[in-house]
């Protein structure tokens, strides 16, 4: 149910409301947007009858049902995009935001080689791998803890918050020490208890879709982060899988209209998943900021040659420079920032 207060409710209302919402057996989540408070209250919905009691009370001033079956990720929740701020980034205010750097995190050297060449072109969050899921049990896995490591000293040589991927829920605490956003990887997209252990650490969240995950079911994902207690999710279209061959995977891009119209959640688009090769990522980052996308997740590589993993659709440090200007370019045609 969605419970609206009336305009001017005070802390002390808002307080008592969610007090009544949690004794009939609901979880309260409380919205505060520039003109109204909004109060979402989650969970079995054969107890609705009691919660439509509280339109009763003088400081609310409506009780609605929400239909979709993602209830915190819903517009009907929340009207206003969430935006949310990380190590002085924003994502989903007017600036377009791009995330970039390696797949995998393979050395010190090339880390910070490529964190200092991705800031210098405009990249405002350093992506890298410590925790890499291969298709392959044999191709590299990553540097893990040691990975970390490289990732926190290239944020303190930078200044850019670091996105780095979680692969299980035991090792959700040691990478939100190290990581200002934890990513949940396509393949981990309906790993639920991942999902209410990364809502329950509290740090951003930046989930992405799955290869064969529709649009609701990648919403419902989000649902657990928010249901455990944390607003900022930042969803990522990556490509799904299709008949298509010429390409890695189709890069859906009709999921960005499509996820601003149904949710207040922000959406980021990666090109380099999407494609899997590096000659399409730069007509398929833009298209992504044309068709309304928050920001981009790239892959860049020093030397995408000597790759341990996805070289192919890795661009190096001086195209991605060339991508950024282009992109800057859209942005502002799209009215945005970037």
């Amino acid at each position: 149910m969605i419970i609206v207060l009336k305009s001017g409710a005070a802390d002390a209302e808002v307080d008592d409301v969610c007090r009544r919402i949690t004794a009939m057996g609901y979880a309260p989540h409380t919205i505060r947007g520039t003109l109204r408070t909004v109060i979402g209250a989650v969970g079995d919905d054969r107890g609705k009858d009691a919660l439509l009691s509280l339109e009763s009370l003088e400081c609310v001033e409506t009780v609605t049902p929400i239909l979709k079956p993602y209830k915190l990720a819903s517009r009907e929740v929340r009207q206003e995009p969430t935006v949310i701020t990380v190590g002085g980034v924003t994502i989903g205010g007017p600036a377009i935001v791009v995330m970039a750097g390696p797949c995998s995190v393979e050395s010190r050297v090339q880390l910070l080689e490529a964190a200092a060449k991705v800031k210098a072109a405009g990249a405002r969050v350093l992506r890298g791998g410590a925790f890499k899921p291969r298709t392959s049990p044999y191709a590299f896995q990553g540097l893990e803890d040691e990975g970390l490591k490289l990732l926190a000293e290239a944020r303190r040589e930078t200044g850019l918050p670091v996105v780095t991927e979680v692969m299980e829920p035991d090792k959700v605490d040691v990478v939100a020490e190290h990581a200002d956003i934890l990513q949940i990887g396509a393949r981990n997209v309906q790993n639920f208890s991942l999902l209410r252990r990364v809502g329950e650490a509290g740090k951003p969240v930046l989930l992405k879709r799955g290869m064969a995950t529709s649009i609701q079911e990648w919403l419902l994902s989000a649902e657990y982060i928010l249901a455990s207690g944390n607003p900022n999710v930042i969803l990522c279209e990556r490509g799904i899988r299709t008949f298509e061959t010429a390409t890695r995977y189709t890069l859906d891009l009709n999921a960005v209209p499509v996820v601003k119209r149904l949710s207040h959640l922000p959406i980021m688009v990666d090109p380099s998943h999407g494609t899997g090769h590096w000659e399409y990522v730069e007509a398929m980052a833009m298209a992504g900021v044309a068709a309304g996308a928050d920001g981009l997740i790239i892959e860049v590589h020093p030397r995408p040659e000597e790759a341990l993993s996805d070289g192919p659709q890795s661009l190096k440090p001086e195209r991605f420079a060339a991508l950024m200007e282009k992109v800057r370019r859209v942005a502002r045609a799209v009215d945005r920032d970037a």
